[in-house]
């Protein structure tokens, strides 16, 4: 199974896909789908042609999203807010089923720890992603909101065998 990882962002949008062969997992590929100040709609049209490319090149089989925090910037708040609803349109678009998970969720999943810093987060997915490189913090991110998806989905997959 291949999942899509996004990070929803209006000036950089990180992107991860994961293979899950089991309990394995291995990295596809990653990026960012980067915008200039602008119109907010010009934006968002590059964000969501950059994305849906994104799903026609690795084909996932399934999508996570990370929820929005509400910050002190009301105006900054609402601009995340659209461009997380780019990052839950192209994959619902494409058929696949999406996740969301809370950031210090990502965080537990993948460190251990519900508010890790970055640094921790990069580490620990190069750990469960050896020999993945990646150009941003942004993509990082990505790459272990796919990884949390890929753990929840694995997690019910045993809870399911487990009653049958």
């Amino acid at each position: 199974m291949r999942v899509l990882g996004i990070d929803p962002g209006l000036r950089n949008m990180g992107w991860g896909v994961i293979l899950v062969e089991g309990s394995r997992l291995r990295h596809v590929a990653n990026g960012v789908i980067q915008t200039e100040a602008g119109d907010l709609g010009v934006r968002l049209l590059q964000l969501y042609r950059g994305l849906t490319a994104v799903i026609a090149a690795h084909a996932p089989d399934a999508a996570a999203v990370e929820q929005t925090f509400v910050n002190k910037d009301a105006v900054g708040t609402l601009k995340l807010g659209q461009a997380r609803g780019i990052a839950l349109l192209a994959p619902a678009e494409a058929g696949l089923a999406i996740g969301e998970y809370a950031p210090n969720a990502v965080k537990k999943t993948v460190v251990g720890v519900g508010h890790a810093g970055k640094e921790q987060v990069q580490h620990m997915v190069k750990v469960q992603l050896p020999g993945v490189s990646f150009d941003s913090a942004d993509a990082a991110d990505a790459l272990a909101i796919a990884i949390c998806h890929a753990r929840h989905l694995q997690g019910r997959t045993l809870r399911i065998a487990r009653t049958a």
